[in-house]
């Protein structure tokens, strides 16, 4: 894996690798799809001094070759790759 940083964009095929915990162990969960969004979205949970009090999760929608659509959160352990 590469440590070169790609500016993703709508229309990308992207494969997202997430860490899944499970107790003391975890997996690794992975999802390929071509971008739709991406970007930051609020949610309906409240978060005091945050813009617009609420709290923003970084989020990407994808289009699965099936044409499942999939909205994945983005958080610290996220690895996103363009393939």
């Amino acid at each position: 894996m590469s440590n070169e940083t790609v500016q993703i964009e709508a229309g990308m095929r992207v494969r997202v690798t997430q860490q899944v915990m499970r107790g003391t162990s975890g997996s690794a969960v992975s999802v390929e799809g071509e971008v739709l969004r991406v970007g930051q979205q609020k949610t309906g949970s409240w978060f005091a001094h945050a813009k617009d009090k609420k709290l923003w999760l970084d989020r990407m929608e994808l289009r699965r070759d099936d044409g499942e659509l999939v909205v994945v959160n983005l958080d610290r352990y996220s690895v996103v790759e363009a393939i």
